[in-house]
């Protein structure tokens, strides 16, 4: 399979269906996974993704019931799998605690969009994850500035996730036209691969973000065949995942 990074929502539509889900996902080849643990407030996700989280709360989906779902992952993939959350998640978990449970499941690293680097003095959020040996992704967006690129490409550990237009996560008709412009930009001061999410969700698209990027991430397209029968959503999945490869 291309170089692919995959998002699910744990919790939705259930637990258990979302550690199925996740297990499909690693099985098909991709070369990350995205767990999100939900929150009530996911700002950097649109309708589809802000749904699911709601759901997952509603079914009772706690950060504990995603670290147990890692740690049965990790034992059974060598893919790397990171969490991807909001800081209200982390702080009230402990910052330290949070890092170091997540480092002894096996995650790879956190995607936490609302901690900028700006925090660190305050959150030694960046000087936590290294403490523990966990990548701290760097999110940036077609507005970040040169001079902003230039900080984060002096602490980007792992890979840096750039989205692909400002707004919110959320399946797109087409890409934009100046990626390439974009990603050669970011290129300038990072040195780290590039994973580039937000709107793909079509082997097309797929191609087309890896012209530039190295990592496609394909997260609200998978969410919306997510719900309905166990078995029939698992089989849309796994055939939506064969046409990406």
């Amino acid at each position: 399979m291309n170089s692919i990074m995959t998002h699910i929502v744990a919790g939705y539509p259930s637990l258990k269906d979302s550690e199925s889900i996740a297990e499909l996902m690693l099985d098909s080849g991709v070369s990350y996974l995205e767990i999100q643990i939900p929150f009530s407030d996911p700002v950097a996700d649109g309708p589809t993704i802000m749904k699911a989280n709601q759901v997952a709360l509603e079914n009772g989906t706690s950060p504990e019931d995603c670290f147990g779902m890692m740690e049965r992952l990790k034992k059974k993939s060598k893919t790397p799998i990171l969490f991807m959350t909001y800081y209200n998640i982390v702080f009230h978990y402990g910052l330290e605690k949070f890092c170091k449970r997540a480092r002894e499941i096996g995650c790879y690293g956190l995607i936490i969009p609302d901690m900028p680097i700006d925090e660190e003095s305050y959150d030694h959020y960046l000087k936590t994850c290294k403490k523990f040996g966990l990548h701290a992704i760097q999110v940036i967006s077609p507005i970040t500035p040169d001079v902003r690129l230039k900080k984060i490409g002096k602490v980007a550990s792992g890979f840096v996730y750039c989205v692909s237009r400002t707004g919110t996560t959320g399946v797109s008709q087409k890409l934009d036209p100046k990626l390439g412009q974009y990603l050669a930009r970011v290129r300038k001061y990072l040195k780290v691969p590039i994973a580039l999410g937000f709107g793909i969700s079509s082997k097309e698209q797929v191609r087309e973000a890896l012209k530039n990027a190295d990592i496609a991430v394909v997260g609200s397209a998978i969410v919306n065949l997510s719900e309905g029968v166990a078995n029939d959503s698992r089989e849309r999945i796994r055939k939506f995942l064969g046409t990406l490869s």
